[in-house]
C-alpha cells in the first residue's frame, strides 16, 4: 500500500510541474484566440520568456526581476504578431511563425554575446518550494502542497481571473464578439483593434511567464531548445479545452501527466526516448481525434474593415 502511495504521490507532483507552464501558455493562447488571432507565437513568446527571465534574473539576482523580464519580452514579441495583424493584415500563420523564428534566434545570440555560450547560461536565483506551514500537515494533499512553488499558486489564480474576465465581464463578452464577427462588433462601436491588441499582449505576457517558469522555476538557468515546441502544444490544449481557461487547465492536467512520464520511467526498461516522444504522439493525436468537435470562434482570421 505504502509503495502505491509513493508511486501515486511522485506521479501527481510530477505531472502539476510540467502542467504548469503548458497551463499559462494554453491560457494565453485561448485569449488570443478569442480576441480573433491564431495563436502560432507561442512558442516564441515562451523562448523569449525563458531567456530574458534568465537574463533579469542574472542582472538584478532576484527571481522576481526575472519573472517580469520573462512577461514584458513576451508581450514585446506579441505585440510584433499583432501589430503584423491588425495594421498590415498579415496572414497569421506567417506572422507567428516569424515570432518563432526570432525568438530562436535572438536567445542563442545574446547567449553568444554575454556569456560566450553556445547553448546554456550560467545558474541564477530562482525559485525555491514556498513554505505554507499548517498546510503542509494535510495527509497526503499537504506534501503535493509542499513540493510546489509560489508560481504554481499565482497559475490558478490567474486562471480563475481569466475565466471571470473573459466569461463574466463585459470586456470579456466584446472580445469574445471581436473573435466572432468583427465586423459586427465594429458596427456596434465596439474598438475591435483595441480588443484584439488586448487579446494578443494577454497571450505575451502569459507566454512568457511560462517561458519563465520553465528556467527560473523547474531550472535555474537558460537552455537553448528548452522549450521543446511547448508553444506549439500549448495552442492545440487551447482548443481541445475549447478556448476557455478552466479548459486549459484540465487539458494541461492531461498532456502534463504524459509529460511527466519521461521523468517517472527514467531509468526503467522502457528506452528513454520512446518515453520522450509520448507528449508528441499525444498532439498529433488529439489533432486527428480530439479536435472534431472543437470550434474556434468565426473571426479567427478575421479584420474588421472586411
Amino acid at each position: 500500500m505504502g509503495n502505491i502511495s509513493n508511486i501515486l504521490y511522485v506521479v501527481i507532483v510530477s505531472t502539476i510541474r510540467m502542467s504548469v507552464p503548458m497551463i499559462l501558455a494554453s491560457t494565453g493562447a485561448a485569449f488570443s484566440v478569442r480576441s480573433g488571432i491564431m495563436a502560432m507565437g507561442c512558442e516564441g513568446m515562451m523562448i523569449a520568456g525563458a531567456f530574458f527571465g534568465v537574463f533579469g534574473s542574472f542582472i538584478s539576482g532576484s527571481p522576481w526581476i526575472g519573472i517580469l523580464f520573462g512577461i514584458v519580452s513576451g508581450v514585446l514579441f506579441s505585440l510584433l504578431h499583432g501589430f503584423l495583424n491588425v495594421k498590415y493584415k498579415v496572414n497569421q500563420t506567417l506572422s507567428g511563425m516569424s515570432v518563432n523564428l526570432l525568438a530562436a534566434a535572438v536567445a542563442p545570440l545574446i547567449l553568444q554575446i554575454m556569456w560566450k555560450s553556445k547553448g546554456i547560461s550560467p545558474k541564477v536565483a530562482s525559485f525555491d518550494k514556498l513554505e505554507i506551514g499548517l498546510l503542509s500537515k494535510i495527509p497526503f494533499i499537504g506534501t503535493i502542497l509542499a513540493e510546489q512553488n509560489i508560481l504554481f499558486y499565482i497559475t490558478i489564480l490567474i486562471v480563475i481571473v481569466g475565466w471571470i474576465y473573459m466569461f463574466k465581464t463585459p470586456q470579456g463578452l466584446r472580445m469574445r464578439m471581436v473573435g466572432e464577427n468583427p465586423v459586427a462588433a465594429n458596427t456596434v462601436g465596439i474598438n475591435v483593434a483595441l480588443y484584439k491588441y488586448i487579446g494578443v499582449m494577454i497571450s505575451g505576457a502569459l507566454c512568457g511567464l511560462a517561458g519563465a517558469y520553465l528556467s527560473l522555476a523547474q531550472l535555474n538557468m537558460y537552455v537553448d531548445g528548452m522549450t521543446a515546441g511547448r508553444g506549439y502544444i500549448a495552442m492545440v490544449i487551447a482548443t481541445f479545452g475549447k478556448n476557455n481557461p478552466l479548459g486549459a487547465l484540465g487539458a494541461s492536467l492531461f498532456f502534463g501527466f504524459f509529460d511527466s512520464l519521461q521523468t517517472i520511467f527514467q531509468g526503467s526498461f522502457i528506452p528513454s526516448h520512446i518515453v520522450r516522444t509520448l507528449p508528441y504522439v499525444l498532439t498529433m493525436l488529439v489533432v486527428v481525434f480530439g479536435l472534431k468537435s472543437s470550434r474556434n470562434p468565426a473571426g479567427l482570421g478575421k479584420y474588421h474593415d472586411e
